[in-house]
């Protein structure tokens, strides 16, 4: 499955970015080496060796605790089997992405916000400890071994595409906001799904626009769970700028230093990935570490 996984995900990764090929969007990134290695061996490590893992270790586990739980679901309606994927995949990735946001957890995701500029690219760009812990995995471990794989599979391509196109460098939604026949339908799937202005919105550098939302907007495929939860921020317009001020003051950190933080850490004054944790702090950077603030 795992195989047929990432075949089908590299297609979908292939067609987001031969969309911002052809729109020439890639032009704008002005991405480093840095970007471009923190981006690569994050995305290859996550498929080839974190989910992997943990699904084997889930499956021992399974084996080894609940044996005679072993497709103990497979009867069930595919429906009532995507339900449960969003309940306990998509609904615990909304927290664990919410609560990555607060000090003691930000450093291990903080390395997908430092990119200034979005596209398919850095959907997958994260410390690799932030995807090692992250709940909803290992939960979707269990329930492939409870005989919901093949939905899982088909549950996993439709995540996948919603979350890429939410990070696109090509807006698919913008000219749907614009069609008044289309307005009431957009409202709905905006309230739904993951689309690249409620997204793009949480990415943005500052909150002083009234468009920028850093604080919310957390849902990875389902948007709803902001909505549920009063995260939600929606305006339907993208903002000028994405990435972090901290960057832009001190110079981004190495790219291992942002894959394999605690393991490496960096030596820059002001830095949540130092050894002292501090951050430089203004009224428009993310108000997101507990340490000393320098004005």
């Amino acid at each position: 499955m795992n195989l047929l996984q990432n075949i089908v995900l590299f297609l979908i990764v292939f067609g987001f970015g031969l969309t911002e090929y052809l729109t020439e969007s890639y032009t704008s990134f002005h991405a480093t080496r840095d970007d471009s290695k923190l981006e690569l061996v994050t995305f290859l490590a996550l498929l080839a060796l974190v989910q992997p893992l943990i699904f084997k270790i889930v499956g021992l586990l399974c084996v080894l605790l609940i044996p005679q739980y072993h497709n103990a679901w497979s009867a069930l309606p595919a429906w009532v089997m995507f339900g449960i994927l969003l309940l306990g995949d998509d609904l615990p990735q909304y927290w664990w992405h919410r609560v990555s946001h607060q000090p003691w957890l930000w450093p291990l995701h903080r390395a997908h916000h430092t990119a200034h500029y979005m596209s398919v690219r850095i959907t997958y760009r994260n410390n690799l400890f932030y995807y090692a812990m992250m709940p909803g995995l290992w939960i979707s471990g269990v329930l492939i071994f409870l005989g919901l794989g093949n939905v899982y599979l088909v549950y996993v391509v439709l995540k996948l595409t919603i979350i890429m196109g939410a990070h696109c460098a090509v807006p698919w939604d913008a000219p749907l906001y614009k069609n008044k026949w289309l307005s009431p339908l957009m409202w709905v799937v905006e309230r739904t799904i993951s689309t690249p202005a409620t997204h793009w919105a949480h990415h943005a550098i500052t909150n002083d626009d009234g468009i920028g939302y850093y604080k919310g907007n957390y849902g990875n495929m389902l948007f709803f769970w902001d909505i549920l939860f009063g995260s939600a921020h929606i305006t339907r317009q993208y903002p000028a700028e994405v990435g972090l001020r901290d960057d832009q003051l001190f110079g981004k950190e190495r790219w291992y230093i942002e894959m394999l933080y605690p393991i490496f850490k960096s030596s820059r004054e002001y830095s949540a990935l130092g050894k002292e944790r501090r951050i430089y702090g203004d009224d428009s950077a993310p108000d997101v570490m507990a340490a000393p603030v320098v004005k």
